[in-house]
């Protein structure tokens, strides 16, 4: 039988290995746990593209300022978009018309690619009339590289200058739209373009990653200080101007990003409206609600991408084209919260569409009525 001090080397070393495990895991694998691109099976091959939804688009290649290929989608209005009723601007010439129009900018998030999100990006050009670019980062899906932090970065940076370089959508305003990481992208690019961001359109990301490491990777905490890969957002929103809104939506039940993540981006997002960079918040120009609803479908019922797909067409139909309201100059940023919203089903929340709608609507409500601000 072995004696105590036997079993207590033992421990030692046991906990001395998986301890040299979870260092190994986390600091040199930490790229493969947090851009997991190849997942679900086939997303770094079979990438759906927007014609099988029966949207228009180009196929777009963009080189990043170190050479990487990313092979993104491009939606890009016309007048004649058949939205059951007659159009206001037949006279235009289609490239006029998209240039009165909002340029979206989606960065998804860390699993899947580019394709998964068409439904996504369906109801903003389709429903909303608005231009898109679907970005596909360095690593994800038919793009080139490896992702990490610095690289995305200059994927974010290269789709911006492209926007701002087009002759027809530099006219209109860019606005960026990030889920989970994609947040944190767009926060971060943001921070570096104060005065090419029109707006954001933020869901479930995070304070930043080394602060969600224990709780999204429990036996990892004890070594979160190891994450290189930081996406730190908490220290960027002040450098965001206050001019620019930030529409929060938080799913209550995110089981990935825990809701308190979003509720401290919200409370440095009220701090940047009051001119504060700490202390309390001061609610000036901002608006918060929460939005009840059904129960969500188990978390097992259908992949993310079949699940968007199945629902988010349907909620879509309840939209329309976004109604231009008038602009209130003190409801700038907001923070939507859905009940019943998980990491991967809020954006089919009752309610999500609406909330986007009448934020973009707002933002081309100011540009048309300059005179109101």
């Amino acid at each position: 039988m072995p004696s105590f001090e036997d079993l207590a080397k033992g421990t030692v070393a046991a906990t001395a290995g998986l301890s040299t495990v979870a260092f190994g895991l986390l600091y040199y694998g930490q790229n493969y746990l947090i851009y997991p691109s190849a997942f679900p099976p086939g997303s770094r091959t079979e990438v759906p593209t927007p014609d099988q939804f029966g949207i228009p688009y180009h196929d777009l290649e963009l080189r990043t300022e170190d050479d990487v290929k990313l092979r993104c989608y491009l939606l890009v209005q016309t007048k004649n978009l058949d939205l059951s009723r007659p159009s206001a601007h037949n006279a235009m010439p289609d490239d006029e018309f998209a240039a009165t129009r909002p340029t979206i900018i989606m960065f998804h998030g860390n699993g899947g690619n580019l394709g998964h999100r068409i439904p996504l990006a369906n109801v903003f050009f389709v429903k909303m009339r608005c231009n898109v670019l679907m970005v596909s980062y360095r690593g994800y899906g038919l793009s080139e590289g490896s992702p990490s932090e610095k690289g995305l970065r200059l994927d974010a940076q290269s789709a911006l200058d492209y926007v701002k370089s087009h002759p027809t959508l530099s006219k209109g305003p860019t606005v960026l739209y990030g889920q989970s990481i994609g947040g944190a992208v767009s926060i971060d690019l943001a921070s570096r373009n104060p005065l090419a961001i029109r707006a954001l359109v933020l869901e479930n990301t995070f304070l930043s990653l080394p602060r969600l490491v224990p709780t999204a990777l429990p036996v990892l905490g004890p070594f979160a200080f190891l994450c290189h890969q930081k996406w730190d957002s908490a220290s960027k929103i002040h450098l965001i101007p206050r001019k620019t809104p930030i529409l929060m939506l938080s799913g209550a039940r995110d089981e990935v990003i825990p809701r308190e993540h979003m509720e401290g981006l919200w409370e440095l997002i009220t701090q940047r409206e009051a001119g504060q960079h700490a202390g309390p918040s001061v609610n000036t120009a901002t608006t918060r609600r929460r939005v009840a609803s059904t129960p969500s479908a188990p978390a097992n019922a259908a992949s993310p991408a079949s699940r968007v797909h199945d629902v988010t067409v349907g909620e879509a139909a309840q939209v329309g084209e976004i109604k231009l309201a008038a602009y209130d100059p003190r409801s700038l940023s907001k923070f939507v919260e859905f009940e019943n919203g998980m990491h991967n089903d809020t954006c089919v929340q009752p309610g999500y569409w609406a909330a986007i709608a009448e934020f973009i609507g707002n933002l081309q409500a100011e540009i048309d009525a300059p005179s109101q601000v």
